[in-house]
């Protein structure tokens, strides 16, 4: 179960002309065993929708009804026998686009959260524990199912200091609304607490509240017996475990102290500051330190350091997505649920001699299929460092649909950054694809990169990433050349690189030659039949650079830290959301080609108007543009002399004029790849949930235990510190002397006689 700050439910049921909306605010999402979501609870107000409605109305209407912030509404909805993944709706296309997955039912669900309390009164509520004087019918969320059991030590809520003034209690009391509802998290004997983490976390809030230290005595798995930490304060309380549940009940409590309570400085624990700041990184998992310290300072009064808020956010990931070291372990039962929910797909893991990991590769059967069915025969191979305990890199191979979207085929994690872990990629690759077609590689134009691609994929054709290339031109001359002449150097590169034809490609090495003989040379020696379209045998469709997945990487990079079987588990969803973005897209398209693709070819007929076609033996068409320049076009074999259809798959404007002057249809000589029917085969399949692996069983005959790969210390020199690196280039004060006027000495050592 996660509990969410506030949360709406829609059940839409069309009328005539509108949609009624019934909205419930202030319920809760549970976890089922199978890993679907479900809601309850809160009370309702109604109102209507129709398919004209704006978004931004629509949202304006319902934080009016319960006065909740606009700006921290996020709308969410699950996509039709899908109860596992919530997708976002956030302009008035993704309405549309609800209301069109949607078409077939009676009635919908969608979600509102909101990551702030609506009001003081809900927002104290919230921060308390959710104990009561009554056993709880409710269920238990998986957060708060966790044992976390503390040793018998003296322990105040308790890993630094809260800088509160103690003479000014009841004015922070005041100005604090949430650490004046702490004060009655634990009241009294009879008081139920569903797990020991709650009952530990409602004390740490009450001592915090109150100002007093405690310390546990005699505590177990069976019983919570606490006692103020100063001698001879008669405060305590012992709360035993009732037989066969995991709930905690207040037995006995004295709640007199002696101590002077309230005056002395108290202390916050790690797992205080996790408990109050985990409902935050569910809604927002890139929750800062910085935002948590303003965060609590504004709405509780309490200060924090930097690594008390980085330590807070470790433990509530760490209770929200569980262990990064027991993931490892998890990656055999993981692997064997991909292929039992998702037939036909690949999980292959690898691990080495110790049971450290080494490496996984994920290939699911919607993209294999996609990929070999729909999408043109090129892939982009990429890597991109993973935030992690671990650390570790993610490999992709990554396709372009139709509409020249990314597609994600296969990817991999793996320990270290290698070329022994490329070609293993590579192989598993070779074995899940069984295309006959020609592959064209994006890759980067390393020597082994080159000769794992040659040796796996012996038809393959490998064009070296352009981005790649220019960087290596900028790193190989850096500092020879202003930035005005960089910027010169590296237009004229480009326009060798997407140059057609060999004449074309000649004339921008010959400047490049004109500026700079050894740019010229350096150019020359990098192969440029791996990266010029002049000369390149392969199919790249003028996609040079093998970051045309730079959205993807972006939003991988942005992803905080995780365990790694959440990792595979968000780029799956991620993947799925691709999957029917795209599918419902599509069904909005009427025409033969995809909406890029169409572009495309009416820009190509719009300026073939203005040619001329000379004559036309047979199939064969000679066609004169408005430079005078002649260009043979060969219907029969759809190639034309610019190059042009050959690069990029759709007729070029000459062939645009000779297709039409003989009153073909222009679209029979389109690559099938372009067609919206490709587009739709592409996103056909669809990838499975998995389910949740706490639940899961591995079966004896597979239990493998996978321990975390082992962190290296990383070649090379360590980086300098940045304050060790600024005194190096700080400039050193230079000396005046008051007697001669002159630099570089002072008066006592001045040659000047007196």
């Amino acid at each position: 179960m996660f509990a969410l700050w506030s949360s709406f439910t829609f059940i839409i049921a069309m009328a005539i002309g509108k949609l009624i909306v019934v909205c419930q605010s202030g319920g809760k999402f549970t976890t089922n065993a199978d890993g679907t979501l479900s809601y309850s609870g809160g009370d309702a107000h109604a109102t209507s929708l129709t398919l004209d409605t704006k978004f931004d109305d629509f949202k304006s209407e319902i934080a009016d009804m319960w006065k909740y912030d606009l700006h921290s509404l996020f709308i969410k909805y699950f996509l039709p026998n899908n109860k596992r993944t919530l997708i976002t709706i956030s302009t008035d296309k993704d309405i549309r686009r609800f209301l069109e997955f949607h078409e077939d039912f009676a009635s919908a669900d969608v979600y509102v959260i909101t990551p702030t309390p609506p009001a003081p009164s809900d927002a104290t509520s919230m921060l308390c524990s959710r104990s009561s004087h009554t056993m709880s019918n409710g269920p238990v969320s998986p957060v708060d199912a966790l044992t976390d059991f503390v040793p018998d030590e003296p322990v105040s809520p308790a890993d630094a200091p809260l800088y509160f003034l103690p003479d000014a209690e009841d004015t922070r009391l005041q100005k604090t609304p949430g650490i004046s509802s702490w004060k009655n998290c634990l009241t009294g004997i009879g008081q139920t607490f569903n797990t020991r983490r709650e009952l530990h976390d409602a004390l740490d809030k009450f001592s915090l509240a109150h100002g007093f230290h405690y310390t546990l005595k005699n505590s177990d798995g069976r019983r919570f017996c606490a006692r103020c930490k100063v001698e001879g304060c008669p405060w305590f309380f012992i709360a035993p475990k009732l037989s066969t549940t995991k709930l905690f009940r207040i037995k006995k409590m004295n709640d007199t102290h002696t101590c002077g309570v309230g005056s002395i400085r108290t202390n916050a624990s790690r797992k205080l500051i996790a408990s109050i700041v985990k409902e935050k990184l569910r809604d927002t998992p890139t929750y800062k330190p910085q935002e948590i310290i303003n965060d609590i300072r504004r709405d509780l009064g309490i200060e924090l350091n930097y690594a008390q808020a980085y330590g807070g956010i470790a433990a509530a990931l760490e209770e929200l997505q569980g262990s990064h070291r027991k993931a490892y372990n998890q990656l055999p039962l993981l692997c064997e649920k991909i292929l039992e929910t998702n037939p036909g797909s690949a999980a292959i893991l690898n691990t080495k001699e110790d049971s450290c990991f080494h490496r996984i590769f994920v290939a699911f059967n919607a993209s294999l299929y996609g990929f070999q069915n729909g999408c043109r025969p090129l892939l982009f191979l990429d890597c991109m460092p993973l935030k992690s305990k671990y650390r570790g890199e993610l490999f992709t191979a990554t396709a372009l649909d139709g509409n020249d979207g990314i597609f994600l085929v296969s990817f991999a994690i793996v320990d270290v950054l290698s070329d022994d872990n490329w070609r293993w990629f590579l192989e598993q690759l070779k074995i899940v694809l069984s295309t006959s077609h020609e592959i064209t590689f994006v890759a980067d134009m390393k020597k082994e990169m080159s000769e794992s691609l040659v040796s796996v994929f012996p038809n393959c054709f490998h064009g070296y990433c352009l981005h790649q290339l220019t960087e290596s031109l900028k790193n190989k001359f850096k500092g020879s050349f202003t930035q005005e002449v960089v910027r010169v150097l590296i237009s004229e590169f480009h326009g060798a690189t997407y140059a057609p034809t060999a004449e074309g490609f000649k004339k921008c090495i010959e400047t490049l030659k004109d500026i700079s003989p050894e740019v010229y040379e350096w150019i020359l020696q990098t192969e440029p039949e791996h990266w010029a379209n002049a000369f390149f045998k392969g199919a790249r469709y003028n996609h040079l650079k093998s970051n045309v997945t730079e959205s993807f990487c972006d939003w991988i990079s942005d992803l905080p830290a995780m365990p790694i079987t959440q990792v595979i588990e968000t780029i799956r969803r991620k993947m799925v959301e691709f999957i029917y973005t795209n599918k419902m897209d599509s069904d909005q398209w009427s025409s033969l080609l995809t909406p890029s693709a169409e572009e495309n070819l009416q820009r190509s007929l719009v300026n073939s108007r203005s040619l001329e076609l000379l004559f036309s033996p047979g199939s064969c068409f000679k066609v004169r543009d408005t430079l005078g320049i002649i260009n043979v076009v060969s219907l029969e074999n759809w190639d034309c002399s610019c190059r042009e259809w050959q690069i990029n798959g759709l007729p070029c404007l000459h062939a645009a004029a000779a297709i039409e002057h003989i009153g073909k249809n222009v679209y029979d000589y389109c690559y099938k790849y372009f067609t919206t029917e490709a587009f739709k085969v592409t996103y056909s399949e669809s990838i499975n949930p998995i389910p949740a692996l706490d639940g899961c069983v591995q079966r004896e005959s597979s239990q493998v235990h996978v321990h975390p790969p082992c962190i290296l210390r990383p070649v090379g020199r360590p980086k300098e510190r940045k304050h060790a690196l600024k005194s190096k280039q700080a400039v050193k004060r230079t000396h005046q002397c008051s007697k001669c006027k002159k630099l570089g000495h002072n008066k006592r050592k001045c040659k000047q006689s007196t």
